[in-house]
Parts: structure tokens; C-alpha cells; sequence
């Protein structure tokens, strides 16, 4: 697609990008990889996913060279998959991309065309009415409609509580929702406390399951930590990611410390354990 207000691309991005299908092509094709032939788009499904948080990984640890990795990592898997319903008949490559060119430059009419927005917030009120009223999308009956079911719970939690605080349906200040965090935080130690099950060891052990209430005071619970993110700014997938890389690392310093020691991971040794994880906490906060 072509429009007089476009800059040229440069850097050769075209031809890498023609190499890059090119390569997608003869990977398919008779005679390629076979475990490339035998992939569809079902099975490429959790490599998508997968992939996308190893780039935000990348983009946190602010490493031009991990990032650009994880970005190639990206652009062939959407490559790929773009590729393999070409090869069905239901749509080309270029139909994904004159598609995405197509949209960009119709939502944008405050850049390509002559309307005039005061801030971001006016420019996501003129997408969602040039959905409705341009690309002629069923409005919807609720705001909350527009978020996927598809999405992983703890990002559709987020984007649900993203649109519902786009109504000014949110809490004043910080002092609400951290409060609300509390409030439910209290809720699940009642219900933990009034469980009939034998008590939770911790482990997950089988057989030790948290009754109904309990699971839903959980949940009500990890909502709102979400909505705290949220409210300060942060994405929780993010923020958790983080979180588990950080306690990857210091795990993995205990398992060596234990390991030099000569004292065995178990119950009976936490104490131990304990002293190696504040140490880690002072070599990798």
C-alpha cells in the first residue's frame, strides 16, 4: 500500500524480509524440514506465547543483542504462521500486511488525514469509534466485551480492569485499592481458617485441595494485587516475570551454597536455606 506520507524504509528491511519468507518457503516446501512441514498453526500456538515473554525478558534486561534475537524469534514465528494459511488458501502474507497497513493509516486519521486530537486519550476514542462506525464492528453491549477470553488470566484480569477504570470506574487514590488488597487478604485467612480439609502442607500434595470459598477468596485476592499494578502503572505479566527470574536466580544460589555445604535440600535444613537466600538477596536484589 502506498501513501504520500510515508517515509521511506531503510536498511534494507524489504529484502531481509523477502529472505526471511523466502526461507519459510523452501522450509515448507517438499523436500524442507520435517518437523517444519509438520507444523500448523495449532501446534505453534504455545511457541507464540512462549516466545513473546522471552522477548519482554529481553527487553527488560536492556541487552540491544538479546532484544534483536528475541524480535527475529518473533517475526518468524508471525511469519510462519502468516505462511502456513497461505498455503491453505485462506489468506497471503502480503494480505496480512496490506491489512495491518490498511488499519494503521485508517486509525490514525489524526496523522493521515485532517482531524486534530488534543491528547492519547482522544485517540483511543476516535479507534474505538472508527471500529464502529468505519470498519462497521458490532458495537458492543459492554465495555469489558472488547477483552479476549483467550487471553491468560492474569492479563485478561488486567485488561478487564483497564476498561472498566476507562469509565471512571476506579479507586481515588492508591489508599483504596492497596486497603481492598488487605480487606481481601484478611477474607482468605478466614476462609483458610474455617476450611474442614486437613490442613495445606504446602507441598501441593495431592488430596489437600483448598475448598471452594478458599479458591475464591484466592482469586479475589490475586485480582486485586493486580489492580494495584494496574493502578500504579505496571503490567502485572511483567512485573511477575521479573519476579520469578529474581527468584530463579537466588533458588539456584542456595542449591549451590547447599550443594558446597554438603547438606541436603529438605524441610529440616530451612534454616540453612533461609541464610543462603538473604544472602543471594544482598548479591542479586
Amino acid at each position: 500500500m502506498q501513501h504520500k506520507d510515508l517515509p521511506p524504509v531503510r536498511g534494507g528491511a524489504k529484502e531481509a524480509f523477502e529472505k526471511l519468507l523466502g526461507i519459510i518457503a523452501r522450509l515448507r516446501a517438499p523436500g524442507g524440514c520435517p518437523w517444519d512441514r509438520e507444523q500448523s498453526p495449532e501446534s505453534l500456538r504455545g511457541d507464540l506465547i512462549e516466545e513473546t515473554y522471552e522477548c519482554v525478558e529481553a527487553i527488560d534486561g536492556k541487552e540491544p543483542g538479546h532484544i534483536m534475537e528475541e524480535l527475529g524469534d518473533l517475526f518468524l514465528l508471525v511469519t510462519m504462521l502468516s505462511y502456513m494459511h497461505e498455503q491453505d488458501g485462506a489468506f497471503t502474507v502480503a494480505d496480512v500486511l496490506e491489512g495491518v497497513c490498511a488499519k494503521l493509516v485508517r486509525r490514525h486519521p489524526h496523522v493521515f488525514g485532517s482531524v486534530k486530537v488534543k491528547d492519547s486519550a482522544e485517540v483511543l476514542d476516535n479507534w474505538a469509534r472508527i471500529k464502529v462506525e468505519t470498519e462497521g464492528r458490532k458495537p458492543k453491549d459492554s465495555v469489558l466485551d472488547g477483552v479476549s477470553r483467550g487471553l491468560p488470566p492474569l492479563d485478561r484480569a488486567f485488561k478487564l480492569q483497564k476498561k472498566a477504570a476507562r469509565t471512571g470506574f476506579d479507586w481515588p487514590d492508591f489508599g483504596g485499592v492497596s486497603g481492598k488488597l488487605e480487606e481481601e487478604l484478611d477474607e482468605v485467612r478466614e476462609a483458610a481458617a474455617a476450611r474442614t480439609l486437613p490442613a495445606l502442607s504446602g507441598s501441593g500434595d495431592a488430596g489437600q485441595r483448598p475448598s471452594a470459598r478458599l479458591e475464591g477468596e484466592l482469586g479475589d485476592l490475586l485480582f486485586s494485587a493486580v489492580n494495584i499494578c494496574r493502578f500504579l502503572g505496571a503490567d502485572p505479566s511483567v512485573v511477575l516475570q521479573r519476579a520469578n527470574v529474581k527468584f530463579e536466580k537466588r533458588f539456584k544460589h542456595i542449591e549451590k551454597r547447599m550443594k558446597e555445604k554438603g547438606t541436603e535440600m529438605k524441610k529440616e535444613n530451612l534454616a540453612v536455606m533461609d541464610t543462603f537466600w538473604e544472602e543471594a538477596k544482598k548479591d542479586a536484589p
